[in-house]
């Protein structure tokens, strides 16, 4: 380990060296970042552009008593290294070891736990304020990127703090990528502002020249700030910061650590709200990473020299993929698709889609809330939209789900990605929650396809399906059943049989059959012949098949990737019981907390969704009961 790196093991230890030190420091930890993440995966782009910010601000602040709020999270590794945490950061994301993201359980440091984007504002005010309340005199500084500023809740933060007046620093890392590259007004706005800097060089040369003029320079000055509005009007379109009530100060260059260190130093002097605009580089010190920042947002293990995924290369189909490529045919065949992405264009697969059809693609930036409501306004008008959205990131719209979509029976699609447990990001990104918030909204529809080939068909139905919306929910990676390709057809409201067996049934939904099949095979082993049931769909539930198994099977297991509060188990336990219907249900899903991270076979383990665990549960209900 380098020799500076070393010796840093609380941010105390990083006060002790000179300025000109933490230039080689942030070279070191560069050097660092890229040997764990390369070794183990993790977000590498988005830590290599706030080396320099991250160490200026626990060189500037005295951390935990100032709180520093990152925005999402994923850029904290190198306050996790300056906090006590190098030497963890090797087992990060990893099952047992430190969280990717702030976590306020693991460190003192962490102020705040975060994950999803334009959250840090709004919590840094909110601390701001109990300090004022509680009379004390920490600092408050919430770090935010350009792309995390096209969420609604930032601007209703920026708004509210106008209001209160509070002092905080609003530290906007500008690198004009959030995950892909930035789109939309706020984007172009910043463009002109770091375009325009000049404004603040002459502003500063003009008042250095009449401070000289004897008794009448100052008093020229305080004149000129009457207009100054109007003359930065000229030169910096609208600012918009100032006029929000913010102090601003910049854009300065995010990678000079001198630089870095006088602006927060002066920011701390500054009564009321203060926002510092930095730019930087995403990926910074790392050549594949600089050439290819969305590539190394989220990474899997890397060869350091080349930048090359290790084991990266498979045969199977993505579920991601698939989407994205079907949609294109689709959209081939019919006009009124449409495509609308919040952010996630790479993600969510529709690069090849926003080729093919530029006019009928939209990426609205990282604001879901608007990505629903905006297709809702497209469904009224005849158009047909698809919405791929991750299931953790769709959540944040439950209103316009509700009113905008589900009240109005719009029929927009929506691609539930990264359904169920998704693995090394954790808590605030398992994807376990979409079938219990959208489960109890009135129009909606909900489907879940065994394989990828289901999820075409899936999708054919969708786009012919008017009356209302429909949810599509599929699981991140792979495809593990892809030597299904048969599929039969998609009826309304249908499961499908894949085993007809006596005694035992097992309702799969979606991505479970892969194991379900595996606990079948088991028990099958064990002399016992379960009858298997993809679900299909999760709403409307097949009553007619439920009524049908429960005349000749005993046990009932469900097996679903959702909490079992509000999941497909739950709704069946409604309709037995409002059809005095008496049978042993084994619901089988995600218990009453949140999931840690790990990767996904150890999570499915720890919450009793693997092969093994299913079978013991399903084993150990069939020797308590002699009927079965």
């Amino acid at each position: 380990m380098d020799r500076l790196l070393k010796e840093i093991n609380q941010p105390e230890d990083l006060k002790k060296l000179d300025v000109d030190q933490l230039s080689q420091l942030a070279r070191e930890i560069r050097r660092y970042l890229v040997e764990v993440v390369s070794n183990g995966g993790g977000h590498l782009s988005s830590n290599l552009g706030v080396v320099e910010l991250s160490i200026a601000l626990h060189y500037c602040f005295d951390s935990p008593k100032d709180k520093m709020i990152w925005d999402v999270g994923h850029q904290s590794y190198v306050h996790k290294i300056l906090t006590g945490r190098r030497e963890a950061l090797k087992n990060i994301r990893k099952y047992n070891g430190i969280s990717g993201f702030p976590k306020t359980q693991e460190s003192q440091h962490d102020s705040f736990n975060t994950g999803h984007s334009s959250t840090s504002i709004s919590a840094a005010l909110g601390f701001a304020s109990a300090r004022d309340l509680l009379k004390q005199d920490n600092y408050v500084i919430s770090i935010i990127g350009d792309g995390a500023l096209t969420g609604g809740l930032a601007f209703e933060a920026l708004n509210n703090a106008s209001n209160l007046k509070s002092n905080f620093i609003v530290i906007l890392n500008d690198n004009q990528m959030s995950i892909s590259e930035n789109v939309g007004g706020i984007s172009l706005y910043l463009d002109s502002i770091r375009t325009a800097g000049f404004y603040h060089e002459v502003k500063e040369d003009v008042q250095k020249v009449l401070r000289r003029i004897p008794k009448y320079g100052e008093g020229v000055i305080n004149a000129v700030r009457d207009v100054k509005d109007s003359v930065k009007q000229l030169f910096v379109p609208g600012m918009f910061f100032e006029e929000m009530g913010f102090t601003y100060l910049g854009p300065i260059e995010g990678h000079n650590i001198r630089q870095l260190i006088t602006t927060l130093n002066q920011a701390k002097k500054v009564n009321g709200p203060t926002l510092i605009h930095i730019n930087t580089t995403k990926g910074k010190g790392y050549k594949p990473a600089e050439a290819y920042p969305t590539k190394f947002h989220g990474t899997k293990p890397f060869e350091k020299s080349s930048g090359d995924i290790i084991g990266e290369s498979s045969n199977k189909r993505g579920y991601s993929e698939v989407f994205g490529h079907k949609l294109k045919a689709l959209a081939s065949a019919d006009k009124k698709i449409v495509a609308i992405t919040a952010a996630m264009p790479e993600g969510t697969g529709l690069q090849e889609f926003s080729k093919r059809f530029p006019k009928r693609f939209f990426d609205v930036g990282i604001a879901e809330q608007h990505a629903v409501t905006f297709a809702a306004g497209i469904a009224m008008s005849g158009l047909k939209p698809f919405v791929p959205i991750y299931s953790t990131f769709l959540q944040r719209a439950y209103d316009q789900l509700l009113h905008d979509v589900c009240l109005q029976k719009l029929p927009v699609v929506f691609g539930v990605d990264r359904s169920g447990l998704v693995g090394e990001d954790g808590e605030t990104h398992q994807g376990v929650f979409d079938t219990s918030y959208l489960n109890h909204m009135p129009n909606m529809t909900i489907m879940a396809p065994k394989n990828t080939y289901e999820l075409e068909a899936m999708m054919d139905f969708a786009a012919e399906y008017s009356e209302g919306p429909i949810a599509i929910k599929y699981p991140r990676g792979n495809d593990e059943l892809e030597d299904i390709k048969e599929i039969e057809k998609i009826e309304f409201g249908k499961a499908e049989y894949i085993i007809k067996g006596k005694k035992i049934a097992i309702i799969a939904v979606g991505s479970m059959l892969h194991n379900a099949l595996e606990v079948c095979n088991d028990l099958s082993q064990k002399g016992m012949t379960p009858t298997l049931i993809n679900a299909r769909f999760v709403k409307p539930v097949d009553t007619n098949m439920l009524l049908d198994i429960a005349k000749t099977h005993n046990l009932i297991a469900v097996i679903e990737e959702n909490t079992v509060i509000g999941g497909y188990g739950s709704r069946i336990l409604e309709i037995f019981a409002n059809n005095k219907i008496q049978k042993n249900v084994l619901l089988c899903g995600i218990e009453d907390e949140f999931v840690s991270h790990g990767s996904r076979n150890e999570l499915l383990n720890d919450c009793g969704l693997s092969v093994e665990k299913l079978t013991e549960k399903i084993r150990a209900v069939i020797l308590n009961k002699e009927d079965i």
